[in-house]
């Protein structure tokens, strides 16, 4: 009876054993050892393979191994059979798990990067093929160790006994379990370091212990792509942020702010999410409220499929950049607005003037919420490590829609001082004077269901304020 096609999991995370359907007949047989749609709906990762290798055994009783490489690897027969052993070199609670399974031309293996990869022949002239989804490099030489095959603590019960087996020098003399360093999970690159929210990320991956690049724009300037584009093995990271961006809103319209704005937030993440799509990475970009011509009617939000139609060329340049991002299908394009955190923001600023004595007349009719970093970050985070759905995500904090004056009261009140000595003005008040201005949306709020119903949500932005002050 033909096998359906099946995935199961086992014991090591992330190892795979998938059932094949052979169909034979008097002339032979014929399966779909890869076959990427149906995979993907069975439950296999898209883990875009770039070579197929083929180890031809002829004697019974071959046996290589144990060795643990820097990608994924689909495994499977197709010719012969063959005793397999997967042991976990990955750092973590699983570490040292072993899975043994036999596999023929209608049996499969997918073996995540950092487990130890081996195998036995059990019959003559037996073909051994291997899917990879990166090519052999000496430079990736963090990514590989190496298990001795007659290890006792993992103990694997090899069917022919490895004094009769047919080994190479080398794997006689690779180290024993306890020996090892476990290794640890590729690192997730951020763009853009050193600004509000690179700083946050690299404090929350810190304090988690999740490896991690991060870049500051002297060593990856997203607008300059020919400085980085060859900088990173790819392959072996993990996942990109992208935090960088030119956020300079009204020099933006000038020619040279114009020039600058395309650069960094268009064509410089058109090729950040080419090199990701390339080494099969999931891309985070963050933009902004300023994709939305803010038109909508106060107690109104923007939900994510709301057409955009930037006001400015900021805004522009951020919906181009939305576009570039999302051509890659491994996107999360996070919109956020009136970003808090390190650094300079408009909350120091109006606790500056309220320490110095200072009684500001703030916009009132722009309405949204702000977002502190915590949790922007805290969801960039959770959307990648949950392996949440792609695509586009609003992020802000929850609370009522205030405006950037009640935002202003709030910080003064939260600082010990009187907000009554905040006052309203309008945008067109505010710029009367300036020599240039970007039109800034006057409805910034987003429906942020999508990014709840993914298992997030953000703090209020009271209490998010008090912690922030605090």
């Amino acid at each position: 009876m033909t096998k359906e096609l099946k995935v199961t999991t086992t014991d090591i995370p992330g190892l795979l054993i998938i059932d094949l359907p052979v169909h034979g007949d008097n002339r032979g047989w014929f399966k779909e050892n890869w076959q990427r749609e149906k995979m993907l709906a069975a439950g296999l990762p898209d883990f875009n393979p770039v070579q197929n290798n083929i180890s031809f055994n002829a004697s019974v009783g071959t046996t290589r191994g144990i060795h643990a490489e820097p990608w994924d690897k689909y495994v499977s027969v197709a010719t012969g059979r063959i005793f397999g052993a997967w042991v976990d070199l990955r750092a973590g609670d699983s570490f040292g798990t072993v899975v043994t399974v036999e596999l023929g031309p209608d049996t499969a293996i997918f073996v995540p990067r950092g487990v130890g990869n081996s195998f036995q022949t059990l019959e003559e002239n037996t073909a051994y093929t291997y899917l990879v989804n990166d090519h052999w490099s000496a430079d990736a030489v963090s990514g590989y160790s190496f298990l001795n095959l007659a290890d006792e603590t993992v103990a694997i019960d090899w069917p022919i006994d490895l004094s009769q087996a047919e080994l190479s020098e080398k794997d006689k003399n690779h180290p024993r379990l306890n020996e090892i360093e476990p290794l640890q999970t590729d690192p997730i690159l951020i763009v853009g370091a050193n600004g509000q929210l690179g700083r946050e990320l690299v404090r929350q991956l810190s304090e988690a212990n999740i490896p991690y690049i991060a870049t500051t724009r002297e060593q990856l300037d997203i607008a300059n792509p020919a400085q980085w584009k060859e900088a990173f093995r790819w392959r072996s990271l993990r996942a990109v942020i992208n935090a960088a961006a030119y956020t300079a809103v009204d020099a933006a319209e000038t020619p040279e702010g114009r020039a600058a704005a395309w650069a960094a937030n268009a064509q410089g993440v058109a090729a950040l999410a080419a090199v990701c799509q390339e080494a099969n990475l999931p891309l985070v970009h963050i933009s902004t409220d300023y994709v939305f011509d803010g038109s909508l009617p106060v107690g109104e939000e923007y939900s994510v499929e709301h057409p955009i139609a930037p006001l400015s060329v900021y805004g522009a340049s951020k919906a181009a950049g939305e576009a570039a991002a999302s051509a890659w299908a491994k996107h999360y394009v996070l919109r956020t607005s009136w970003v808090v955190g390190e650094g300079k923001n408009f909350v120091a600023t109006m606790a500056s003037l309220a320490e110095r004595g200072i009684d500001p007349a703030v916009v009132s009719d722009q309405v949204g919420r702000p977002t502190f970093t915590q949790d922007l970050a805290g969801a960039a985070l959770h959307l990648l490590l949950s392996g949440a759905e792609y695509g586009t995500y609003h992020v802000s904090n929850t609370g009522p829609v205030i405006s950037w004056a009640d935002f202003a009261r709030a910080v003064y009140e939260g600082t010990g001082h009187d907000p009554a000595r905040v006052s309203d003005t309008t945008t067109a008040e505010y710029f009367a004077n300036a020599e240039v201005f970007a039109p800034r949306p006057a409805n910034s709020a987003m429906d942020l269901s999508k990014l709840i119903a993914a298992g997030f949500t953000p703090r209020n932005h009271a209490d998010a304020l008090t912690e922030y002050l605090n």
